[in-house]
């Protein structure tokens, strides 16, 4: 697809970086010339300097031609004012990164006015990422497929679990409920199969319906109870949107925010969140408010620094699910060396959230590819097929496919029924399937057999 990308910042280059992997022609535009030459100069993109909510500079990037137009400025106005001038240069799609909750509650009533396809959120997006987190608290990473039926859960198995020591062929509650997808041991990620044994210390990956999930999580000991108790660190959007989340939920929340003017703007529009008036980097504080005690944890605070840093003391002095904001992609290399319990990236989540809508959009142009998802620090992919009548997927039983290897097909969706196939279960025309891989780029569900 051709797609021109309006704003050069850490949204925006998220969303390119995560485009350009997919082999889409990508323009990008931003007042900002060396915004421009970096994206230009490090992916394979076409930049254009000015202002992309012209119509002038919108030709010039090539959006009459366009398939999409992305507006992914710092301000909400621009975005959707450089989206209706996208329509009216004839683009058929467009995306608007909006992120005041006002403008964000308000853009049903004028989307169509406006010709947007899909608004995006960066703030709202992790907010909704974070408290699918916290509802599995033992959980690192979760993803859903079958629109919601079925999700795929990492987690850490503990020394001495019911299942360490044992192969897969050996767990009895797998049997026809749950499947073990890949297991991450040592810096090296394996496509399991029945022969792979589960050792204390592995990170794995499970497929399931999420209440077939808590059970096999209570047999390996693996805590994975809601957190029902949480406390928020710093006050902006994120915890906004979460602490609206969790208090519908049923979870006590408690955010605690430096900004005196800050904090009565939440206790005015979250009437039953607790907002505490302080430090969020003062220990003593934190541990006069609980923070030992709580079930869950978000550092949200604007500085990547500061939620490093608060994230590894509160796991020297709490057994709460921590999780971390961190905006800045370059200190992954030393992240993943730290230990943390979950990270969370506002700025690639929201390249995510739009890789899939386009994904979906060239579903209806051809491709068969509705959901994928990068795992294992995109080291494995994750993605969901639609099946065509003419998929040579059908011909026979899974057992006599001659399938690629390190690749499993890991779920059938069939008219709202489940199954987690085995050898002798077929995949049929219609059937939404989800398949587990090391192999990059694959475009069709025929891809999984070897050619």
């Amino acid at each position: 697809m051709k797609i021109v990308i309006v704003g050069c910042g850490k949204v925006g280059t998220s969303i390119a970086r995560e485009l350009n992997d997919e082999g889409h022609d990508i323009s990008v535009v931003d007042n900002n010339r060396k915004a421009v030459n970096r994206l230009s100069e490090t992916l394979d993109v076409l930049g254009i300097e000015g202002n992309g909510a012209t119509f002038e500079v919108l030709s010039e990037a090539g959006a009459e031609t366009a398939d999409l137009v992305i507006a992914a400025t710092a301000r909400d106005e621009v975005n959707l004012y450089a989206c209706l001038m996208a329509r009216s240069a004839g683009v058929p799609h467009t995306i608007a990164r909006v992120r005041s909750p006002e403008y964000t509650s308000d853009l049903d009533r004028v989307k169509d006015q406006l010709g947007l396809s899909m608004s995006i959120n960066p703030e709202l997006t992790e907010a909704i990422e974070i408290s699918r987190l916290l509802r599995f608290s033992g959980a690192l990473e979760i993803d859903s497929f079958a629109k919601g039926a079925v999700e795929l859960i990492k987690v850490e198995i503990p020394s001495g679990s019911a299942v360490d020591g044992k192969k897969i062929s050996q767990i009895d509650t797998l049997r026809g409920r749950i499947r073990v997808c890949t297991v991450e041991r040592a810096n090296e990620v394996y496509i399991a199969n029945g022969e792979t044994v589960i050792k204390g210390g592995d990170k794995v990956s499970v497929v399931a319906k999420p209440e077939i999930a808590a059970r096999f999580f209570r047999k390996a000991s693996i805590n994975i109870g809601k957190s029902r108790d949480v406390i928020l660190l710093g006050g902006g959007k994120v915890s906004y949107y979460l602490a609206q989340r969790l208090i519908k939920a049923g979870t006590t929340v408690k955010i605690i925010e430096r900004n005196a003017e800050r904090c009565q703007e939440l206790a005015d529009s979250l009437h039953e969140a607790i907002i505490i008036h302080g430090d969020c980097m003062d220990q003593e504080l934190l541990l006069s408010e609980g923070i030992d005690r709580a079930g869950g944890v978000a550092a949200l605070m604007d500085y990547d620094e500061e939620n490093i840093l608060i994230s590894l003391y509160i796991q020297s002095v709490s057994k709460a699910k921590v999780i971390t904001k961190i905006n800045n992609e370059s200190f992954d290399p030393i992240i993943n060396n730290l230990g943390l319990d979950c990270v969370i990236n506002p700025k690639t989540l929201t390249g995510e959230y739009i890789a899939r809508y386009i994904r979906a959009m060239q579903n209806s142009m051809g491709s068969n590819v509705e959901t994928l998802y990068r795992l294992n620090e995109d080291r494995v992919e994750a993605l969901e097929f639609r099946v065509r009548e003419n998929s040579q997927t059908t011909k026979a039983p899974l057992s006599q496919l001659a399938l690629r290897d390190d690749l499993q097909v890991i779920c059938i969706s069939r008219g709202g029924k489940i199954i987690l196939p085995h050898g002798g279960d077929s995949i049929q025309p219609g059937d939404s399937v989800v398949v587990i891989t090391k192999h990059k780029g694959l475009s069709d569900l025929d891809d999984i057999i070897k050619r």
